[in-house]
């Protein structure tokens, strides 16, 4: 599979169509950016991330470890999430930003990679296996996905990431929402 503009753009206008969680994920993308930049977000806020990282599976992910990511980040001190969050929207280049979210119990960085996208939904793609298969099919990748991804394995994403942004003329989310698309249909 050879990735185009088009293939990226008609991915991307379908997942709108056909993902069920698309509407309230476009609502997040639009209040989340200003809603963690102001700080007045609440624990909720928070927490929609994490859950929305795995929920988007829709089932297919294995509830077991689902509930103990979500449960851990629950026990997390909320003044302890707003300081990361705050000091990730404000400061820092990405290997920083991650290695702050990650300091929270129950964040990865694929989990770290939610956060940065719903913070910044232009210029971060989230991080997991289907979209990092997708580029790894299309020879955009090297490797196959990580059995445990790391900051320096999301920079390597995340560069190739940013050149298909470029290429395509899309921001993160577009790609997010093509890629999300393309690993189903390879799935399927």
């Amino acid at each position: 599979m050879e990735l185009t503009r088009s293939l990226v753009e008609r991915n991307a206008r379908e997942y709108a169509e056909l993902e069920p969680l698309a509407t309230v994920e476009a609502e997040h993308v639009e209040l989340l950016p200003g809603t963690f930049e102001s700080g007045e977000f609440g624990r909720r806020d928070a927490q929609w991330v994490v859950q929305w990282y795995f929920r988007r599976f829709l089932g297919a992910y294995p509830d077991k470890e689902r509930r103990a990511t979500e449960e851990a980040f629950r026990d997390n001190e909320f003044t302890t999430v707003r300081d990361a969050l705050t000091t990730v929207r404000s400061s820092g280049g990405t290997a920083e930003k991650l290695d702050r979210l990650t300091t929270l119990d129950g964040v990865d960085v694929p989990v770290a990679s939610a956060f940065l996208l719903f913070i910044f939904p232009s210029r971060y793609v989230v991080l997991g296996e289907r979209e990092w298969t997708v580029l790894h099919a299309a020879g955009e990748l090297d490797a196959p996905y990580p059995e445990v991804p790391s900051i320096d394995d999301y920079q390597t994403y995340d560069a190739r990431c940013r050149e298909l942004r470029e290429r395509f003329d899309v921001d993160a989310w577009t790609l997010y929402r093509a890629l999300w698309r393309l690993g189903a249909d390879r799935e399927d």
